[in-house]
């Protein structure tokens, strides 16, 4: 007797920017003081916890890396790294085995400081949280520039909004080149796909990474995130198209 496999689950959505997966705090909200970089003890540990598990999960896992190499020119430099946002845990924890355990950032929503544990642990360490508004976007922006200084590199989910193992790319805006054409800094691009396992119905994860690329100093500012966006975007979809197997089917709400 063979067991067929369970239908697949339908995700109904009405735009590319819905939030599929929400937490309890949904609408936390950071105090105007929140010190984004900070010296908590536990920053240290925190750090070589999330990178020894980062190493359990693509050692014992079906996770694969195409490309990492194009990285290691740029090891002592700062750089930003934008990915698709389709895994919930693995998206911020597997990047530090790239990135580096004391040089890997990433920039999130300020909701997931809400969460229990996480957004009082893990995100101190290496969360950047967005600003939500002139005064908190300054002052990230400060801190963007500082830890570029110091050769750091920034994780950054232009789609904004988790959906888990989406297998297309969400448009996104220009604006979130504005970081490498404020710090004239190289970009790289990381596209995670899924493809069909022999055995067990999750599918096999692999990661492609591409770059560098540099804003256009020839251009205007408007025109370098115009440039730059359109080179990151076309690289994701064109990566995106390595997918062969959809663990969810998503579905526009008419």
């Amino acid at each position: 007797m063979t067991m067929k496999n369970p239908p697949k689950k339908t995700i109904y959505y009405q735009d590319f920017t819905d939030d599929i997966v929400k937490n309890k705090n949904q609408d936390y909200k950071l105090p105007d003081n929140y010190q984004i970089l900070n010296n908590k003890w536990t920053n240290k540990p925190v750090r070589y916890l999330g990178w020894g598990m980062a190493k359990l999960l693509t050692t014992f896992l079906p996770i694969k890396y195409i490309g990492r190499e194009k990285l290691k020119p740029f090891k002592d430099k700062g750089y930003f790294v934008f990915a698709n946002h389709t895994q919930p845990v693995f998206d911020p924890i597997l990047p530090i085995t790239l990135l580096g355990k004391n040089q890997y950032y990433a920039i999130a929503s300020q909701a997931n400081w809400g969460v229990p544990v996480i957004g009082q642990l893990a995100l101190p360490a290496a969360g950047l949280p967005v600003g939500e508004d002139l005064s908190q976007t300054a002052k990230l922006i400060r801190v963007i520039k500082k830890l570029i200084k110091q050769k750091k590199h920034i994780l950054i989910f232009p789609e904004a909004h988790l959906w888990p193992y989406y297998t297309k790319i969400r448009p996104f805006p220009t604006t979130s080149m504005n970081f490498p054409i404020i710090t004239h800094t190289p970009s790289f691009v990381m596209t995670t796909t899924y493809q069909k396992r022999k055995h067990g119905r999750h599918p096999k994860i692999t990661i492609y990474l591409d770059g560098p690329f540099y804003p256009d100093p020839s251009l205007t500012k408007k025109e370098q995130r115009q440039k730059l966006h359109d080179q990151i975007i076309q690289t994701m979809k064109n990566r995106a198209k390595k997918s062969t197997y959809n663990f969810y089917d998503y579905e526009r709400k008419q």
